[in-house]
């Protein structure tokens, strides 16, 4: 009980001195807003109204696909809720953007086109909504760095554990096969890869995670080192605790530190990663919405797209330096030194 009171105190400390950082704790609400109108994307930009109600009956086209049956259209084999005739008693409430991120205007005579009342950051070299493909990349730019943070660390955490608490033959062999993986060209082999099988979201995570490991393995090993050697562990061998109960409730909580406190920056780099390889044309496969590939349309049209530039690097440059606001401040609450303690 006391130690568990103890761990609880430590972690109020932590909270307290994290919220007193004023920009990373603002920088978490921004983020986790900015990750719900992304992840909801469909109920605020969208070519399908949110509700209908068409002659007595009610839908929901944003989450569900209708026959045209029910709309007695006979001419076509998809719903363009656009043009659907509605009478007095009808009621229709469209999303705030009426654009899907695949959706060409087809009023705008040249591609990409500027700002407009239409659309509020001008379309792509193909007549979609800059705003639209904006809000729907983010999501696929967190579920990127959030699937190789993830991945990255549980294999860094795992082998540099057994690296560090076992020692010995263990620790050689391991060091020595980090050593050989960490001169691998990484960018390169993940091009090549890349390039060689169809890119997807799934891929691209378990491609970019095979050598993001190496890192945290390292760390991880310093810390089991460093903590397996501690009189709470001593005292836990004593009164014959097993290598597992001793690493996972002894150990491993006590060298958490450097996850923690890396977590923010390394998302910040795979959000970042992604946009540099779309940027490439080695990201996601088109048409899928994309920050990166934005980018590398404003590069081709440097001279008509300034708005091709500007809205995607202000949503990169505000995403990035949110997450780093908030890894300064995870930093700041896991120093004692910092918290003022000594």
């Amino acid at each position: 009980m006391i130690e568990k009171r103890i761990k609880s105190e430590e972690t109020l400390k932590k909270w307290r001195a994290f919220k007193s950082h004023k920009t990373g704790y603002f920088s978490v609400w921004l983020i986790l807003i900015m990750c719900f109108f992304s992840f909801t994307a469909e109920f605020w930009a969208n070519s399908k109204p949110v509700y209908l109600s068409y002659q007595g009956k009610s839908f929901f086209p944003v989450v569900k696909d209708y026959a045209v049956s029910e709309f007695g259209i006979t001419d076509t084999m998809q719903v363009d809720y656009r043009t659907l005739k509605l009478s007095e008693g009808d009621i229709i409430i469209w999303p705030i953007i009426k654009w899907d991120p695949f959706e060409s205007n087809k009023k705008v005579d040249d591609y990409p086109a500027p700002p407009s009342g239409q659309n509020l950051m001008g379309t792509d070299d193909r007549g979609r909504d800059v705003l639209t493909r904006l809000l729907y990349g983010l999501r696929y730019s967190i579920g990127y760095a959030i699937g190789v943070w993830i991945i990255t660390f549980i294999i860094g955490t795992i082998l540099g554990s057994i690296q560090g608490y076992y020692g010995g033959a263990w620790d050689l062999v391991g060091q020595r096969m980090t050593e050989i993986l960490s001169t691998v060209p990484t960018l390169f082999l993940l091009i090549i890869l890349i390039a060689v099988f169809e890119p997807s979201l799934t891929l691209l995570i378990v491609i970019s995670s095979f050598f993001g490991w190496i890192s945290i393995s390292i760390y991880m090993r310093g810390e089991f080192l460093k903590n397996r050697k501690r009189e709470y562990v001593e005292a836990a061998r004593a009164i014959g605790l097993g290598h597992m109960k001793i690493i996972f409730r002894h150990i491993l909580p006590n060298s958490l530190g450097p996850i923690i406190t890396f977590s923010p920056f390394v998302i910040a780099g795979g959000i970042s990663g992604l946009a540099a390889l779309d940027y490439l044309g080695f990201g996601l496969a088109p048409p899928t919405p994309s920050w990166g590939e934005l980018l590398a349309q404003a590069q081709k049209n440097f001279t008509i797209g300034w708005w091709l530039a500007l809205y995607p690097f202000i949503a990169l440059f505000t995403v990035l330096v949110a997450f780093n606001f908030v890894g300064e401040a995870v930093r700041d609450a896991m120093d004692p030194h910092k918290r003022g303690e000594h």
